[in-house]
């Protein structure tokens, strides 16, 4: 049976007081908007539906508006479950002040669930969160007094601990493709990621829900290539089209970032020389040729750019949990997308290949770090970010850069001939005596045998056997006024103290690439 064409008003109408809604996408990219826009403006007009469950495994929005800051409203939404909100301030804002129940898994753990609903299985059994807030005696994934329901549990199998999640049974859900065919057989040849759309398109079909997809045309029916179409027509009960559907929040179309064609990096210009960039290029030094590396958002996105300068972004592949293998990754209102991928796979089986230590490096920020290494990138402030995929891929990965300025709020840095001067110091501490939240647990991390490195615009530290050590210092830099003084620990400084490279405070390429080429042969 063919899936009926109708408008996004029509669509908005199926969901029902209560529903569970799965909404998909995966940043700015990959997302319904036409059917979000739709259901706001019916509930703004009608206040119905009310009490949903609103499940998504990425952030889905541009911050402050479009995706799900759409639908943050309450009395629309009873609960959410989500792996970030960094993308949805309001939404973030409804948890933070108590107002709607929110939850918070691991952004791969979520991904892989809607696989296991469509195959009638209970929930996940992993190893990802053991030591972390999803521990149920710490957080438990809940995120605020409302959320009381229990979605995390610790079992022990074979004398090993693991996680076991769950999450609610959908009953709908909003996602997207590029074109539909008359027998509602979904492709996805614009797309700049594929995400876990086929399987939240099983999970909801086979638990008898309603699946909802938009698309940008409606094509003949069986022209499809069958190699393109990600979604079978048996799965889809509706299809709305919407012509003006772009690829990303920021770009209509770049067949570049679909695979259709390639195109020259150099036409890239490098950031500018700030702070952020210095650290994006001091980690970005810890690349090794041959590795396939995960890069976060923060500034860990910003690493693309510089082996863009650098030339070297073809000695490494750069991956981004969305799925995105190879090229170069985009940042900001284009994370998790890349110019020129070697390949798009569907984002559980990322997370596959992330969990069972695949990956050589991972490189992510950090918000908060103590003497014992822990660190805090999901709760901190006013904020209640989440984890996104940082959890699954920092304990799973044998090389981990963290990056972030050594203070925060205000911090203003310049630099001549080779040296860095700090205008203005930041007003927040981000060395702490005790992290807010265990993102990641640093003890775990040493028995695991892990190397991490924390990189910071003047220090770079290195994880040893008794916590934190300093190893190098950047050129103009004093070691106790501004270092020491503003971590709140005592920390060891390393004997063999170095400096950082010079050619890290200067503008122009580094000529890194040799160091690379080297390490390749």
């Amino acid at each position: 049976m063919s899936p009926s064409i109708i408008g996004p008003d029509e669509a908005a109408a199926l969901v029902g007081d209560g529903a569970t809604l799965v909404v998909g996408g995966n940043g700015g990219t990959g997302v319904a908007e036409r059917l979000l826009e739709a259901l706001e403006s019916r509930y703004h007009t009608t206040h119905s539906p009310s009490g949903l469950t609103l499940i998504h495994v990425t952030g889905v929005g541009a911050v402050t508006e479009k995706g799900l800051c759409r639908l943050a409203h309450e009395g629309l939404v009873a609960r959410v479950l989500g792996s970030n909100f960094g993308l949805q301030l309001p939404l973030m804002r409804l948890i933070v002040e108590n107002r709607i129940a929110g939850y918070n898994l691991p952004q791969g753990v979520m991904a892989q669930m809607f696989r296991a609903q469509a195959a009638g299985q209970p929930g996940i059994v992993t190893h990802v969160g053991l030591g972390t807030y999803m521990e149920p005696e710490q957080d438990g994934g809940r995120m605020n007094a409302l959320a009381t329901e229990t979605f995390v549990e610790r079992l022990n199998l074979r004398e090993r601990d693991y996680l076991f999640y769950r999450m609610p049974v959908p009953d709908i859900c909003f996602i997207r493709g590029t074109s539909a065919d008359e027998d509602g057989y979904v492709a996805m040849e614009h797309e700049a990621t594929t995400r876990e759309d086929l399987s939240i398109a099983q999970a909801v079909h086979n638990a008898g829900g309603t699946v909802i997809c938009q698309v940008k045309r409606i094509v003949k029916a069986g022209s499809l290539h069958p190699q393109m179409v990600k979604i079978p027509g048996f799965l889809v009960d509706h299809v709305v089209v919407d012509p003006d559907q772009t690829q990303t929040y920021t770009t209509g179309y770049d067949p570049s970032r679909s695979g259709e064609v390639r195109m020259p990096v150099a036409r890239h210009a490098p950031d500018p020389l700030t702070e952020r960039r210095v650290i994006a290029r001091r980690a970005a030094m810890e690349l090794r040729a041959g590795e396939a590396v995960n890069l976060g958002v923060g500034i860990s996105a910003m690493i693309p750019n510089v082996a863009a300068e650098e030339g070297i972004e073809d000695l490494i592949t750069l991956t981004v949990e969305a799925g995105v293998i190879g090229g170069v990754p985009g940042y900001a209102r284009e994370f998790g997308t890349a110019y020129n991928p070697r390949a798009i796979i569907d984002q559980p089986y990322q997370f596959d290949f992330y969990d069972g230590g695949g990956l050589g490096c991972a490189f992510v920020s950090f918000a908060e770090i103590d003497a014992e290494g822990h660190v805090n990138v999901t709760r901190f402030g006013d904020r209640y970010d989440g984890a996104g995929g940082f959890i699954n891929i920092t304990q799973n990965t044998r090389r981990l850069v963290f990056s972030g300025t050594l203070t925060g709020g205000g911090l203003s840095c310049s630099f001549d001939a080779g040296r860095l001067k700090i205008d203005r110091e930041g007003r927040t501490r981000k060395f702490v005596e005790r992290v807010g939240q265990v993102s990641f647990n640093g003890e775990m991390a040493r028995q695991r045998g892990q190397d991490v490195t924390v990189v910071t615009e003047r220090a770079v530290f290195r994880l040893a056997a008794e916590g934190l050590v300093l190893t190098e210092i950047a050129p103009g830099v004093r070691l106790r006024e501004d270092v020491l003084d503003r971590i709140g620990f005592a920390l060891r400084v390393a004997d063999d103290l170095k400096e950082m490279d010079a050619r890290l405070f200067r503008q122009g390429p580094m000529g890194i690439a040799a160091d690379l080429k080297g390490d390749a042969s």
